[in-house]
């Protein structure tokens, strides 16, 4: 029982802090609360995200204040067709001692951070890309044969611009898969821009107050996996998970518009993210509501439509959505 109130207490208080966070991020990137919250789950599940929205919308601005607010060391890397791998990962130099010796030395590349702001991937080369695969998987580099371990905790937060395709180097599947979610990151309300407008303008804007530090941030992710998940959730995000691939027991519009469904890693994805979802709103387990709002980011980048899906106009996230309520609504009849 005393392991019990414990575990209650250590939520509460994380749930707590997060909303110290969140204060703390609306100061600076202001109206987009959706946008904050996942990145805000993308971060306490110990994972990595990728933004998709238009310039100008603020993602840099969000990556900066979440660095200061989660007490983490950032390094920003603006990716362009011309980057090599050395560049993010470092390179070793040969130095020469005083005494004529002569030694390699190893140069860290912007990679050895805990928040990395991977701004623009798709304009790299894949051969730079691919060398942010053993990074964001196994939270190390290996460079001549040495494996030499990143930041602790390790995160990457890449951003994408949505119609701004030539001369682009789209991501492979096997690396958007590694991405916990996808956020896509809208225009603000008139309201929200507004608020932008006066606070960015004037002679001084807010500063961002650190809530979190690193060794925080971990806890909070060893705390996130003991929080319980009742065996509905879990049934409902394998129902989930299986409906959307593209065999014979899917639903219609799955079979008629998936090219290709989410693996395990999917499912992985939203039993974290569903706990985070409810860490934020401040209760003590998730809900099937939580599966459902956490279904396009987790789902969305796992999955693709058939060309004659897209030549009739259809959407992943309709598909998704379709998908979701049928399953709600066979949960509910059960």
């Amino acid at each position: 029982m005393t392991n019990a109130t414990d575990l209650v207490a250590d939520i509460e208080a994380l749930g707590g802090k997060l909303a110290l966070a969140r204060a703390s991020i609306a100061k600076r990137f202001i109206g987009q609360e959706r946008v904050v919250d996942l990145t805000l789950t993308a971060l306490i599940c110990g994972g990595h995200a990728v933004l998709i929205g238009l310039p100008g919308l603020g993602k840099t601005r969000l990556v900066d204040t979440l660095s200061t607010v989660m007490g983490l060391h950032g390094n920003r890397i603006q990716f362009t067709p011309d980057l090599m791998p050395a560049d993010i990962l470092g390179s070793e130099i040969l130095d020469q001692a005083a005494d004529g010796s002569r030694a390699f030395r190893f140069i860290e590349g912007p990679v050895f951070c805990q928040l990395l702001m991977a701004d623009e991937i798709n304009r790299a080369s894949p051969r730079t890309q691919s060398a942010l695969l053993q990074a964001m998987q196994e939270k190390e580099v290996t460079i001549a044969g040495e494996h030499r371990p990143l930041g602790t905790p390790f995160h990457v937060l890449a951003t994408q611009n949505p119609i701004e395709q030539e001369g682009t180097y789209p991501l492979p599947e096997a690396q958007l898969d590694r991405f916990l979610v996808q956020i896509d990151v809208p225009y603000p309300d008139r309201d929200a821009e507004r608020d932008i407008l006066l606070a960015t303008t004037g002679v001084a804007e807010e500063d961002a107050t650190a809530i979190f530090s690193a060794a925080e941030l971990l806890d909070a992710q060893t705390l996130l996996r003991r929080m319980p998940v009742g065996e509905n959730i879990v049934e409902m995000i394998l129902d989930l998970v299986r409906a959307c691939r593209p065999d014979a027991d899917a639903p219609d519009i799955v079979r008629q518009n998936v090219g290709w469904g989410p693996g395990p890693r999917a499912a992985q994805a939203l039993m974290l993210t569903v706990r985070a979802q409810a860490l934020l709103e401040g209760r003590l387990a998730p809900s099937a509501e939580d599966v459902m709002r956490m279904a396009i980011p987790v789902l969305e980048h796992r999955m693709a439509l058939t060309f004659a899906a897209r030549a009739r106009g259809e959407t992943i996230q309709n598909v998704i959505n379709t998908t979701a309520s049928q399953i709600t609504k066979v949960e509910a009849a059960a």
